[in-house]
């Protein structure tokens, strides 16, 4: 027995190799043309898309039945582009709800704070924030400079 395995196992484990590497192959490839498919099923004019290219564009025609025709996408309004049908990477699901400008606008509860002219100290003293600090290196930062 053990020498039948020091005489054939290297070629037994070739083939067992070869069988599963055939094996997934072929089960790689049914699950691509699945997938091609569906995505064929849900590339239909106005269906909003992303290209390889990272485009977003909408669908003006598209012939599944010939992957070699070119589709033809609309990336803006009257820019129409032609790419490969296996250009199209994937439909992009529409959002619930589209954002509006409403959306952004601050919310009317939340408070407006003006800009402040002179800070209160730890001493109570109230520093101002003017410009005239630079007049004399000496003072300390944060002090009036004396007249």
């Amino acid at each position: 027995m053990n020498e039948f395995f020091t005489n054939y196992g290297l070629i037994i484990l070739l083939v067992v190799l070869l069988i599963f590497m055939f094996w997934s192959s072929r089960r790689r490839m049914a699950k691509q043309k699945l997938e091609q498919e569906q995505r064929a099923r849900q590339t239909v004019p106005g269906a909003e898309v992303l290209l390889q290219g990272g485009l977003y564009g909408t669908i003006v025609s598209y012939d599944p039945e010939n992957l070699d025709q070119p589709a033809v996408v609309e990336i803006a309004p009257g820019v129409d582009i032609k790419v490969h049908s296996q250009a199209i990477l994937r439909v992009v699901e529409p959002s619930d709800a589209p954002l509006t400008e409403d959306d952004f606008e601050p919310e009317a509860s939340a408070p407006v704070v003006a800009p402040v002219d002179d800070f209160p100290t730890d001493d109570g003293a109230r520093v101002t924030d003017d410009k005239s600090d630079a007049a004399d290196p000496d003072a300390e930062p944060g002090t009036k400079p004396q007249a």
